[in-house]
């Protein structure tokens, strides 16, 4: 009742939950309270927010402090700071474990703000400045208006000025600029190219555009700098896919670094209209005149997914190999450097291919490229060398490092089809990966905790985003914190939600054997909802029922309403058209493509669709896979080149990422729901 109130907050949704409250007292009504103060809040009624938490605080006792700090924000939002100081003055001392204590100081900051009084402000915050506390975005900024409204201007422009600089994608960062100019203490140009290069880095190209044209206007600037600025804010449009050849050939010739960026940008859009001489030639380019470039790094990246998705192994592996001798600390080096070994053994230069893959896993312990390199490193063992015994030792490692991968799946079939041989030293090389040590996790939640009864008693409230940290605020909560957090979503039937806590957990699930972890973690993480349908519908199409729920988790969380950007539907992905030609095909009369949300519906035509696809190529699971991701025209266009030993090396070698990683995936997780459930 209260999750539907913060959805929908209709008439209906609050008379239900002060209903529902005056017929539960205690901490059943304090929690209704809560709910309605929060959804009175996302209302902007501030007032009566006030008074539900208020209504809290007389109702129950657990919430206590949730209902006087909420209460309090409300108080201040309300125009009400006198309400909101006696209760923050000493709140650390009435509720010492709870989850407000670090913000308490600073929303008492904000209450004398709010009633004139930064001498106050300052006194709560100063002796804090040193602590962990201080160091956050929105204490900083607090107490910069402190020092604002005390007309100590050069203490508040120090504080907005380290907010603008070092915390740009936070909502204090435009305020504090704005505070600047409002005591007329302008930023300096370096300093706003610092903000736009930072919002560059983050992905904000649109912003970072503004700025960078913003600054171009700079009169005080010389005709260099104002035609650097042009040239950066092109780089923000060619991002934005708004660029053209016209636009570049207009840009103002430099001698910086921006020299580079422009042959940078040229070089892109000459990929993107397939000029590859064109390309080529201006990395080459780039590497002559400015061998130390970060836009020599980003165009060598670039050409070698270029090359990689148009199947010229040669040159995309000269691409990925440069960038690494360049840049061996870039981001992309440990991507580009497996490509190369990938694309080495691809072509079949084995022995190169073997030396990358030892290197990588040197090179780079902990990438996500690990397993891989591990399995296709034992392959050549196996397949090339002929030493099965150090083949073995590459497989045990993977299996033992990464049991719950892809890779791993793969290396227990090629342990099984080796069998025993002698036993040779291990490669030095295997001393690099990583082993993970098995935290202790219990399926026993401590029902006694308080920090548990209150996360339950939030959940009530539909203060969701209080209930992991909550939880974590219990000494013990590393052994059953993700359980509690997935338990409290599976009790309001929100699978979902469940699943994505355990994910975003950190326990690191693909290192750990099934039999290490309680059950009830891999359950939750590896759901069955609507497990009756899914296995009749999947018999009835002769499929494996965990392969249908394996796509399912991967296409939707099992999210029945779930709808892709691509307009795809329901718990399989399914699109309007599909549905109706599959739906007319089954003999359904006057469907309409919004029962795809049903998962009945839902279900009975998706399994269809899969059967189809994995019918459309011969029964190979991992080409009908592909296809339900990329379509089949370049799932046909990766089989008809035909030179691939075995279908590991056919996905391995999906030049899409996504596709590749997608594929992957859903047999991974088909494993993991054989594991779980074999015995059920």
């Amino acid at each position: 009742m209260a999750q539907q109130l913060v959805a929908t907050r209709s008439a209906a949704a609050y008379d239900g939950v002060r209903h529902w409250a005056a017929g539960h007292p205690g901490d059943g009504a304090a929690a209704a309270q809560l709910a309605l103060g929060h959804a009175l809040m996302l209302d902007h009624k501030y007032p009566e927010a006030q008074d539900a938490f208020a209504a809290a605080k007389q109702a129950g006792n657990a919430l206590d402090d949730y209902a006087v700090y909420l209460g309090a924000q409300a108080a201040i939002a309300a125009n009400r700071p006198t309400d909101a100081i006696p209760a923050l003055a000493n709140f650390a001392d009435k509720y010492p474990d709870s989850l407000f204590v670090p913000n308490a100081p600073i929303t008492l900051a904000q209450a004398y703000l709010a009633n004139h009084d930064p001498a106050s402000a300052l006194r709560v915050l100063q002796p804090l400045q040193n602590t962990q506390a201080g160091g956050h975005v929105d204490f900083r900024a607090t107490l910069a208006k402190a020092f604002q409204a005390s007309g100590n201007f050069a203490e508040a422009a120090k504080l907005y000025r380290g907010i603008y600089l070092k915390d740009p994608l936070s909502g204090e960062a435009n305020d504090a600029k704005n505070q600047l100019a409002a005591m007329q203490i302008p930023l300096t140009v370096a300093e706003r190219k610092q903000h736009a290069d930072a919002m560059f880095n983050a992905h904000q190209y649109g912003d970072a555009a503004i700025e960078y044209r913003e600054l171009k206007n700079n009169s005080e600037l010389s005709q260099a700098d104002r035609d650097a600025l042009e040239i950066y804010a092109a780089v923000c449009d060619l991002k934005l896919k708004r660029l053209s050849r016209n636009d570049v050939e207009k840009l103002p010739v430099t001698s910086d670094d921006t020299a580079a960026l422009k042959l940078y940008l040229q070089a892109e859009l000459a990929r993107n209209v397939g000029d590859e001489s064109g390309q080529d030639a201006l990395v080459q380019e780039l590497m002559t005149k400015y061998p130390q470039s970060r836009w020599l790094e980003e165009a060598l990246y670039s050409g070698g997914n270029m090359y990689l998705i148009r199947k010229d192994s040669g040159r995309a592996i000269a691409d990925y190999t440069a960038l690494v001798q360049h840049f061996p600390k870039s981001v992309y080096a440990p991507s580009a450097h497996w490509r190369a070994a990938w694309l080495n053994y691809r072509t079949r230069n084995y022995a190169e291919s073997a030396r990358l893959m030892d290197e990588q896993i040197q090179n780079y312990p902990g990438g996500q490229e690990i397993p891989g390199a591990l399995y296709w490193r034992g392959r050549l063992y196996e397949d090339v060398e002929h030493n099965f015994s150090q083949a073995l030792n590459y497989y045990h490692k993977l299996d033992d490092a990464y049991v719950n991968t892809y890779y791993a799946m793969l290396a227990r079939q090629r342990i099984a089809a080796i069998g025993k041989r002698d036993e040779v030293a291990v490669s030095t090389t295997l001393a690099a990966v990583r082993d993970v040590d098995d935290p202790e996790l219990i399926d026993q939640l401590p029902e006694n905790d308080p920090h548990l009864i209150k996360a339950r008693l939030l959940a009530n409230a539909a203060l969701n985003e209080y209930i992991r940290p909550e939880i974590a605020l219990s000494a013990t909560s590393s052994e059953w914190g993700a359980l509690a957090e997935a338990d409290i979503y599976e009790s309001f039937g929100e699978t979902t939600r469940a699943l994505q806590a355990m994910k975003r957990s950190k326990i690191p699930f693909t290192a750990l054997d099934v039999d290490d972890v309680p059950k009830a973690y891999w359950e939750i993480l590896y759901p069955r909802p609507y497990w009756a349908t899914m296995k009749a519908d999947s018999d009835a199409n002769g499929l494996d029922p965990y392969l249908v729920a394996a796509l399912i988790r991967q296409e939707s969380e099992f999210n029945a309403g779930a709808v892709s950007r691509a307009n795809a539907v329901g718990l399989m992905q399914l699109l309007p058209s599909t549905g109706r030609g599959l739906a007319r095909k089954d003999g359904i009369r006057h469907f309409n493509s919004n029962e795809l949300l049903d998962p009945t519906v839902n279900l009975k035509l998706g399994t269809i669709d899969l059967r189809q696809a994995i019918n459309k190529y011969d029964g190979q699971v991992e080409y009908a896979l592909a296809s339900y991701n990329a379509g089949d025209s370049p799932v046909r266009q990766w089989i008809a080149s035909n030179d691939y030993k075995d279908v590991p090396e056919w996905v391995e070698s999906i030049p899409y990422s996504e596709t590749r990683d997608y594929v992957q995936s859903i047999l991974r997780n088909r494993e993991m729901y054989r594991a779980i459930y074999s015995g059920k």
